[in-house]
Formats: structure tokens, sequence, C-alpha cells
């Protein structure tokens, strides 16, 4: 999960621990870091952070890896927002604040039990 806001981490993490592992990237330069030296089977992509936002993270996933599933994780819920995740390569979109059983059934979706 690539995701500044500490308290956004914890929350997902929070959804998530019983099925799933997660590593956590600060912002979009360490979520390349930790993509290139680690097997990640889905990646969930903050749209705003330091260093390098996701959209240009997802961007340059993209210039390699048309496989791994990215859901955008954003504040930002206007159809804009969703067209410029998926331009930039992101296979699905969930606004915040988030819904525990949209984010689950979003991450079901591409990684079937």
């Amino acid at each position: 999960m690539a995701e500044d806001m500490e308290s956004n981490y914890l929350l997902v993490s929070y959804i998530l621990k019983k099925d799933y592992n997660l590593l956590w990237a600060h912002d979009g330069e360490e979520a390349l870091e930790i993509y290139r030296t680690h097997k990640i089977d889905i990646i969930l992509m903050d749209m705003r952070m330091p260093r390098l936002g996701g959209l240009a993270t997802a961007e340059q996933i993209r210039k390699t890896d048309h496989e791994t599933p990215i859901i955008a994780l954003t504040a930002f819920a206007f159809e804009s927002d969703r067209e410029q995740t998926e331009k930039a390569g992101c296979d699905d979109f969930v606004s915040k604040p988030i819904n525990a059983d949209l984010l689950l059934s979003k991450i079901r979706k591409y990684l079937p039990a």
C-alpha cells in the first residue's frame, strides 16, 4: 500500500490484516522500490503523496507491468479523477473515506480466493 498518511494506512491494515499481508510505502518513490524488490499481488495507491504522486507512480509501473492490479485510493471522487486514474493505468478506484466492504470486494475482484 502506497499511502503517506499513517491513519489511512492503519485503517486499511486493520481491514485487511486477517486475509492479506500488507507492505507500506510512504510515498511513490518508496512504492517503486518495494515493487521492484518484492513479489506484489496487488497495489493500493494513494493519489496524493509527497515526492512522487500516485498517478506518476502508476504510470511508472505500467511501463513494464500490465498485469499487477492497481487500485487507486483517493479523497477525490469526481468522474474526472476516476478518468485520470484509469489513464495512469489504475484498474479500479476506491474513494476515501474507505468503506471496508467496498475495499474488500474490489480486492477480491482481482485476487479471488
